[in-house]
């Protein structure tokens, strides 16, 4: 809820780390913009022109002075800002006062085409969004041909053979005033995953017998293997005997063969596909727009389009923790299904007011793909296919059911969601169905006692 984080009448400045370079702009539109989207691009390079040249901060400015500059709501700024936090561009600072808070944007310039091409992340997922052509175009572009200087001599002079010293009159440098800071040559953010989003204690324990020294374990190697790990959802367990396979003979990691054999791995998994970047959260582009919902079906639109499937999870069980295999199943049907985290969310809550608040895996995903074939996008689609097809849903769930080649029968009736507006007509259709069912057995035993 963006409110609750920034509100119009909030103050902000814009830092720099120092001078940007000529290339960023190229790097920001053809790289950054697959993955962050325009508009994302857009705040970014709207907050790098407030900054005067020769200055590393803005003036302050309110929040409401950005709405304006982008013609855009505060909602969409602000899910654009945690994506430029999320991609290594921005860090935000806040200081809490009595009346507006007041904001820090701290800028960070994008990598260079080197470290992005290398990064083992969103090399990937650039991959994954433009295609081989493009990728390869693209690489291209920010790539040329080095020159060769095996016929060359290097003639170079040293400092000390062009200049040399005076001690006449020693130099006496002017202290720098208190609160200065030079320009210099931002270094490049990089994309940061938090340790806690893998178990590194249970990599080591499965280590414990492999004989693997500690300092093999540099942080490089460390911020590798927790970029893979979310890369490819490779668990601890699995990540050992990746490691031990990217062993090299003086028992280093070998970055690069780990990287490969991750990838291989994935690939194995998952059926050569490489994976997609995908957003926690409905994403702009497939929401409905609603900002202020009136109606009762407005208001689950809207908290459908704003929280996140784990949270959807949380908030249906009172904030208990959410078990490990419908974590990944929620995972399965945004990566492998392609379905965008809203209509994930209308699909879980459905399934589990079907089944008795339980996930099955098979039921979920024999209508995920039903989705996913159909394209739907958005929480309203997928609110109108639930609401059509829920007599065929409702077939596929009783087939499911049968013990010794006999219909089950449930105990009890299953609720259904409040977005059901056609309930009584399905009850009247089932009462229905069992006064049929009645009278047929009626007449079957009179038959028989004839």
């Amino acid at each position: 809820m963006h409110w609750k984080e920034v509100v119009p009448a909030d103050r902000y400045l814009v830092e720099a780390d120092g001078l940007f370079n000529e290339g960023d702009a190229k790097v920001m539109a053809l790289l950054y913009q697959p993955l962050i989207g325009p508009f994302s691009v857009s705040l970014y390079m709207t907050m790098k022109h407030q900054i005067a040249d020769q200055k590393l901060h803005s003036e302050p400015c309110t929040h409401y002075f950005l709405m304006n500059v982008l013609d855009a709501d505060l909602a969409e700024i602000y899910r654009a800002r945690l994506k430029l936090e999320a991609i290594g561009l921005l860090e935000t600072y806040v200081k809490e006062t009595d009346g507006p808070r007041m904001f820090i944007y701290s800028l960070k310039p994008p990598l260079s085409p080197e470290q992005f091409f290398s990064d083992g992340v969103l090399n990937v997922y650039l991959y994954r969004k433009v295609g081989k052509e493009y990728f390869a175009r693209l690489k291209s572009f920010f790539s040329d041909k080095a020159l060769s200087k095996e016929s060359f001599k290097n003639i170079t002079k040293a400092f000390q053979e062009v200049f040399q010293s005076s001690f006449a009159h020693p130099p006496y440098p002017p202290k720098e005033e208190k609160g200065e800071k030079l320009f210099a040559n931002p270094s490049a953010g990089p994309l940061r995953i938090r340790p806690e989003e893998f178990d590194y204690e249970l990599l080591m324990e499965g280590l414990t017998n492999a004989l693997i020294p500690a300092d093999a374990f540099t942080e490089e190697v460390k911020e590798a293997i927790l970029k893979l790990a979310f890369l490819y959802g490779v668990d601890p367990l699995e990540m050992k005997n990746l490691v031990l396979v990217a062993l090299d003979e003086e028992n280093r990691i070998d970055i690069e063969e780990l990287r490969k054999q991750a990838r291989d791995w994935y690939f194995l998994k998952y059926g050569g596909e490489l994976p997609d970047l995908v957003e926690r959260t409905q994403p702009a582009v497939w929401r409905s727009g609603i900002e202020e919902p009136k109606t009762q079906e407005e208001r689950l639109i809207r908290y459908l389009e704003t929280v996140s499937p784990r949270e959807l999870l949380e908030d249906l069980t009172e904030g208990a923790t959410v078990a490990e295999p419908d974590l990944k199943l929620i995972e399965d049907l945004m990566i492998r299904y392609k379905l965008p985290p809203g209509v994930v969310n209308v699909l879980i809550q459905f399934c589990l007011l079907k089944t008795d608040m339980k996930l099955s895996r098979t039921y979920v995903e024999k209508i995920a793909a039903h989705w996913s074939r159909k394209k739907i996008k958005t929480v309203r689609e997928a609110l109108d296919i639930a609401k059509k097809e829920h007599k065929q849903y409702l077939d596929w769930q009783q087939k499911k059911k049968t013990k010794n080649g006999e219909q089950w029968k449930p105990v009890r009736k299953e609720p259904l969601p409040e977005w059901f507006e056609n309930w009584e007509i399905l009850q009247d259709e089932k009462d229905t169905i069992a006064n049929f069912e009645e009278e047929k057995r009626k007449l079957e035993e009179e038959l028989r006692n004839l």
